[in-house]
């Protein structure tokens, strides 16, 4: 039991260290990446969106038999 604490309080001190090593990105970086992000997501569904039409219109030529 005592070794298992133990295993975990080193755990927890080594993702506590390497927490301190994280390089985190400047507020102004992630607010651009994410409009560049929801812009692209937005040109695909708009995308996908037109084509779905346009296949719909042309299986709409195909007589019903």
């Amino acid at each position: 039991m005592n070794e298992t604490k133990q295993a975990i309080i080193t755990y927890f001190q080594g993702v506590r260290a390497e927490w301190g090593k994280i390089n985190w990105p400047e507020r102004q970086q992630v607010i651009a990446e994410t409009i560049f992000v929801v812009a692209i997501v937005a040109f695909f569904t708009i995308s996908v969106y037109f084509i779905d039409i346009i296949f719909k219109a042309i299986l709409g030529l195909i007589p019903n038999s």
